[in-house]
């Protein structure tokens, strides 16, 4: 199963990274799959720690795609890193085992601390649409640019009937990276 997250890792000088990140559950203990290059991989391999955050504020996911990368955080309770002040609930991973690869190496990491900070009050579909745009905007060079309009266009009827004020700021945001994207691609 893979679940969608928001890792944050820290570098040695303590400089933390936050990175939204599908990351393939296994059991108790997780395999994250960064590209090359990435700030999560070389963090990762610099410190051998991390944490895995698990938020309902969509605008964390849609703000890293989107250049929104300062989140306020406080410090993880077993390991030297950090952890989102809004995550529902985090664990404290410890880098175990490379499974190496040129494009995308696996990080198979070792669960050492797990926290419930506030309770799951469930999701709505705009949280889901906004997601998923940020999924599909992080893809733009990789995707065709009609599947991803086509796509943003069904996602958009979960996104009107319930969206709050956090997915709409955050689905606006997703907007103009891709309008800014049509526009250098048209011109």
């Amino acid at each position: 199963m893979i679940q969608e997250t928001i890792v944050t890792t820290q570098n040695s000088q303590g400089i933390t990274h936050i990175a939204p990140m599908g990351i393939h559950v296994d059991g108790e203990n997780f395999i994250i799959l960064p590209f090359r290059p990435s700030t999560t991989l070389n963090n990762f391999l610099e410190t051998k720690v991390g944490v895995i955050n698990y938020c309902d504020d969509v605008r964390v996911f849609a703000g890293c795609l989107t250049g929104r990368r300062d989140w306020p955080l406080k410090p993880a309770q077993e390991i030297s890193g950090k952890v989102l002040e809004c995550a529902l609930a985090h664990a404290e991973v410890e880098l175990i085992r490379i499974e190496e690869d040129a494009t995308r190496p696996k990080l198979f990491c070792k669960t050492l601390h797990t926290v419930n900070n506030a309770p799951f009050k469930g999701f709505n579909r705009a949280q889901f649409s906004v997601l998923e745009a940020a999924i599909l905007i992080s893809r733009l060079e990789l995707l065709p640019l009609q599947k991803i309009e086509s796509e943003i266009e069904y996602l958009r009827i979960g996104l009107e009937k319930t969206a709050g004020e956090r997915e709409l700021e955050s689905w606006g945001w997703i907007m103009e990276v891709l309008n800014n994207y049509k526009r250098k691609t048209v011109a």
